[in-house]
């Protein structure tokens, strides 16, 4: 069986000690709309929300509190907010700009999507796969993005990286994902100064995340014959996507292997049979499989505590009726106890991108070798800490959470003190 451990391994975690030391512009006019986003009925702050200006690639998504920033040349007439559940929700903008509150309605469910989608499991995923070089990508693209890496030790956040890149993807009818490419446009990264938090963690190659975990380009990593055959595949309870039925695929393990398994859920569209998310959470039952699954390296005299691995990878259907990879997410959590001391630590260590745009056709060119970002590199030993007055400009970026703003000015102020 292939190990399914390759491409995670490829960007998670490598525990270290930790280093010490480390709105519109005049010249580049553009405007910045921000909000929020809750559900309807309860007020919950809804996550990971596709916001888009519709004619354009611009997009972001929404943080774990709701929140948005979105950057445009111009004014939009419209701005659309789509998530897994909800109705699409088209907001038209007003003359005069102020933090828009926004309100999604869950999408029903009828009786007879359900039955229509009542099929054999296995069978969807192989007719889906099939559908692969007609729903993605057909020519070479070139995408901008914003990525983002943090560590919390407990709710504390001790470490913080994020970068503008450019990345590079061939077509999905090659299916051969070595030849896509991440470059560094910009970046920066913050870490705390304190001794208790001398043990971090770094993400080996993680502004690649989306290259080795985009599943549909390269289902060999998980949707193959070999692997399937380790998985239960049933039908769950559908769902819609941008106002899309979607069939909605369970993964469970079904046997015992060497490697750790996953518990998944695969939405597929029901119209065009195309991928537009994959959910998997890593088995934790056997915690040594599960170690060897996300820990790279460790120092000596700590002993590493698996508690969950989750990834998500989001696709979006553009306006040409093309699918492409929007969002992707890895979330892993961990204790760390020190021999010969009487105290653990629990971390978080999360990874995330969204497209922000994608460059004309006529801009498209590959990522030379040189300059891409590789999948054993670390952007903590990339870049280095500071501080600049509109740093991000023009960009877009996933607007930080309230305690990630707020420890990023912490993180800011100690760094200028020292």
């Amino acid at each position: 069986m292939k190990n399914l451990s390759y491409p995670i391994q490829a960007f998670l975690l490598l525990l270290c000690c930790a280093l010490y030391g480390v709105t519109v512009m005049a010249q580049d006019a553009y405007v910045t709309l921000d909000g929020t986003v809750r559900d309807l009925a309860t007020g919950k702050a809804l996550a990971y929300v596709n916001v888009s200006v519709p004619g354009t690639h611009i997009s972001t998504v929404t943080n774990s509190d709701g929140g948005f920033i979105l950057k445009t040349a111009r004014k939009p007439s419209v701005i659309v907010f789509s998530h897994v559940g909800y109705r699409t929700y088209r907001y038209a903008v007003q003359d005069q700009l102020t933090r828009l509150k926004v309100s999604m309605k869950p999408s029903a469910i009828t009786l007879a999507e359900v039955l229509v989608d009542a099929g054999e499991g296995c069978s969807i995923l192989y007719a889906a796969m099939e559908r692969i070089p007609h729903n993605f990508g057909k020519v070479p693209e070139l995408f901008r993005g914003f990525y983002r890496e943090t560590t919390q030790r407990g709710r504390r956040y001790i470490y913080v990286a994020e970068a503008v890149v450019n990345m590079y993807k061939t077509d999905y009818a090659k299916m051969n994902h070595y030849l896509d490419r991440v470059e560094i446009d910009k970046a920066r990264r913050m870490i705390s100064t304190k001794q208790s938090d001398t043990l971090g963690a770094k993400i080996m190659g993680g502004p690649v995340l989306p290259i080795y975990i985009d599943y549909v380009k390269d289902p060999a990593f998980l949707f193959n014959d070999v692997d399937l055959d380790n998985y239960n595949v049933s039908v769950d309870i559908p769902t819609s996507i941008n106002d899309r039925p979607q069939i909605v695929l369970a993964l469970t393990p079904r046997r015992i292997v060497e490697d750790a398994l996953y518990f998944g859920k695969v939405y597929i569209d029901r119209a065009t049979l195309a991928f537009s998310r994959i959910e998997l959470q890593l088995d934790m039952k056997d915690k040594e499989k599960a170690t060897r699954c996300m820990l790279v390296k460790k120092p000596q005299g700590v002993r590493f505590k698996p508690k969950e691995m989750s990834l998500l990878v989001n696709y979006k259907r553009d306006e040409d009726g093309i699918s492409r990879i929007s969002y992707v997410r890895s979330m892993s959590k961990f204790n760390c106890d020190w021999k010969r001391k009487l105290f653990h630590s629990g971390y978080t260590v999360t990874a995330e991108m969204v497209v922000t745009d994608q460059y004309p056709q006529d801009q498209v060119h590959p990522i030379q070798g040189r300059s891409s970002f590789g999948p054993k590199s670390s952007l903590y030993d990339k870049v280095e800490s500071f501080d600049a007055p509109d740093f991000w400009g023009k960009d877009n970026i996933i607007e930080p959470t309230e305690s990630l703003e707020g420890a990023i000015e912490k993180l800011k102020k100690k760094l200028r003190d020292q």
